[in-house]
């Protein structure tokens, strides 16, 4: 029961900064460079494999889909641990992939991105391992 509650915890974390990106990336500026004069090259360069295809485009559609990751990590963790904690918690695949997919994050966070993202990560992988360890 706590191994359920744990895995359940690190995914809401991981489902919760993913859904968070995806507003970011839609409803607001968060993502939009401060010099407006980037934004603006953005949308009038091509990518050199698509000539129809802007950089500007090309951008807001990474974020979306960055957003989706950990949204589908999130969701089916989550799924998993409230529906069918037996079979998450038995199968070494499952909680393995789980374990490789977070540190992935982290290593992801620790080399590219910044100090929140680096906290969620962190926090949720933190769980994620106690809850591989109580199983």
């Amino acid at each position: 029961m706590l191994a359920q509650h744990l895995m359940l915890i690190a995914a809401g974390i991981v489902l919760a900064m993913g859904s968070g990106h995806m507003v970011l990336t839609f409803f607001s500026r968060a993502f939009f460079p401060r010099d407006e004069t980037l934004k603006e090259k953005m949308q009038s360069t091509a990518a050199r494999f698509n000539t129809r295809m802007q950089m500007w485009n090309a951008w807001i559609g990474f974020n979306a889909s960055h957003s989706m990751g950990p949204m589908l990590f999130g969701l089916i963790y989550g799924y998993l641990s409230l529906m069918h904690p037996e079979f998450l918690l038995s199968s070494q695949f499952l909680m393995w992939l789980g374990a490789a997919a977070l540190a992935f994050y982290l290593f992801l966070a620790m080399r590219y991105w910044f100090y929140l993202p680096l906290i969620g990560i962190t926090v949720s992988l933190s769980f994620y391992i106690a809850g591989m360890l109580t199983a």
